[in-house]
């Protein structure tokens, strides 16, 4: 998953050295990360739109974060969205 970026741009990559360095998140989120990071420098590096674009028609979170996060647990309930029974009946 992490080399699909490279696979995409073919040889223009193979004079660069990438390193990429992800902290905190479970396995597959540092490797969504390493990715994204990856793909975000290539296109950056070799300064063409038409790669950009053709990233983005393979996966767009490939240059693009995904913005959902986890809701905080709330003081009244026993998550972020369960609630107490109020009655029975």
């Amino acid at each position: 998953k992490i080399r699909e970026p490279l696979l995409m741009v073919g040889d223009r990559w193979k004079s660069i050295d990438i390193w990429v360095d992800v902290q905190g998140g479970g396995i597959m989120g540092q490797a969504s990360a390493a990715r994204t990071a990856i793909a975000r420098g290539l296109v950056a590096w070799i300064k063409d739109p038409a790669l950009a674009e053709s990233l983005k028609k393979y996966d767009r979170s490939l240059l693009v974060n995904d913005p959902r996060r986890k809701l905080p647990k709330l003081p009244e309930g026993r998550g972020a969205r369960k609630r107490r029974q109020k009655s029975y009946r």
